[in-house]
């Protein structure tokens, strides 16, 4: 999966061949072909074991934080891309990008609800404690995700205005402010 990816991030989505896969992986294509069959097939599970690791890695450090803030930013970090090149995302945006049956739809719709699952339960925890304003889950949800999901474009595409400021911090205030109590400074 990890040379999967690092082909995929190298060559894109079109280029790589399952030949450039199984050679990372030290492994001959007819193996590689058995498993996944079609390379559309293996580009989602790839996406699937990446989206995992990365969600076990986020809820493992979601569950030693100390506050819903500390899990917020957490979620934030975990999220967005790291950088210009950031394989994962760079995954996501290639699959992304092609046409899938019933079953690729309904694998990336439960890989993206997944997200917004793990940001609502920290949005609950946190207006339970009383630490976040009162704000509909479902609304604050859809606008936090299209704002991430806009800013991990513009770090992916290599935006300018991320050259010298963070987009993750730039997201997490603007989280911040809009989950604050009334009357909190």
């Amino acid at each position: 999966m990890r040379a999967a990816i690092s082909a995929i991030a190298e060559k894109g989505t079109a280029a790589v061949r399952m030949s450039d896969i199984a050679a990372r992986a030290g492994m001959s294509t007819g193996h590689i072909l058995y498993h996944f069959g079609r390379k559309d097939r293996l580009l989602l599970e790839v996406l699937a074991w990446s989206e995992a690791d990365l969600g076990a890695r986020f809820q493992q450090a979601a569950d030693e934080a100390a506050s819903p803030a500390e899990k917020l930013a957490l979620f934030v970090r975990f999220y967005l891309p790291r950088h210009q090149g950031d394989e994962r995302y760079a995954l996501w945006t290639q699959v992304l990008a092609q046409r899938h049956d019933d079953a690729g739809r309904h694998l990336l719709t439960a890989l993206s609800d997944a997200w917004e699952e793990r940001l609502e339960a920290i949005l609950r925890e946190g207006r339970a404690l009383g630490r976040f304003a009162d704000v509909d889950p479902s609304e604050f949800v859809i606008r936090a995700v299209a704002m991430l999901n806009g800013l991990s474009g513009d770090v992916m595409f290599g935006r300018s205005r991320w050259q010298h400021a963070s987009a993750h911090a730039f997201a997490l205030s603007a989280l911040e402010r809009e989950l604050r109590p009334a009357g909190v400074a």
